[in-house]
């Protein structure tokens, strides 16, 4: 790869594929876009050791490393392993105190382990029966996007984030959030850059601003 050339790590997040990013356009010229997979973890694999698995993949030096959701808390573990460029978090956390209230009470009374996960696999039942268009958009959007539905997978990723026990934020985190973020609400975030009106999906919807701006934040 040339030397002017930008290696870029994209890695989604919990259950999502990485067609989550097929609206980033980054220039060419001065970037290389690889998308990341998430993979099953091992059984009573940690964090940590999942991480520096899912480091092997990122093949380049002072590469740009950005994550979405929990892929946000991931690619954050990963960089231990690695010789990062940059690294982005977008709709994430950059530490357990970032985490809601529900999140935190999940983990207190371990409510996490009653997440009927069991039903990933039955988007395609949901879309038969849904009434109404906003629905079945809803639905469609789900079956294109949430396509890992492996039980023992999203049973080890809710733990993963209940359970984070990062305490301070790491160094040099680049945090985009959007301001109307449900999952991550933007009260309990600190030090990010601001998105009017961004959701934990404006990966997606607000691609145009990610493609304006993330070769600048890349750059800077």
């Amino acid at each position: 790869m040339s030397e002017k050339i930008i290696p870029v790590y994209l890695m989604p997040g919990m259950a999502a594929n990485p067609t989550i990013f097929e609206y980033i356009n980054l220039p060419k010229a001065q970037f290389k876009v690889y998308w990341l997979e998430c993979v099953i973890p091992l059984n009573n694999e940690s964090l940590v050791e999942y991480a520096e698995r899912m480091a092997n993949h990122v093949i380049h030096d002072n590469s740009v490393l950005i994550g979405v959701s929990f892929g946000g808390i991931l690619v954050q573990e990963m960089s231990a392993f690695l010789n990062l460029r940059k690294l982005i978090i977008i709709s994430s956390v950059k530490n357990r105190h970032e985490l809601p209230h529900r999140i935190k009470f999940a983990r207190y009374t371990k409510a996490y382990k009653l997440a009927p996960t069991h039903l990933a696999k039955s988007i395609d039942v949901l879309a038969r029966f849904s009434l109404g268009k906003s629905v079945n958009r809803r639905v469609e959007l789900y079956k294109k996007y949430l396509s890992i539905n492996d039980k023992r997978y999203l049973d080890w990723a809710i733990k993963q984030v209940v359970c984070w026990d990062r305490n301070q934020t790491g160094a040099n985190v680049v945090h985009i959030h959007g301001d109307g973020d449900a999952v991550f609400p933007i009260k309990h975030i600190k030090d990010c850059i601001t998105i009017k009106g961004g959701t934990h999906v404006m990966i997606i919807n607000k691609y145009k601003w990610f493609n304006i701006y993330l070769p600048k934040l890349i750059l800077e």
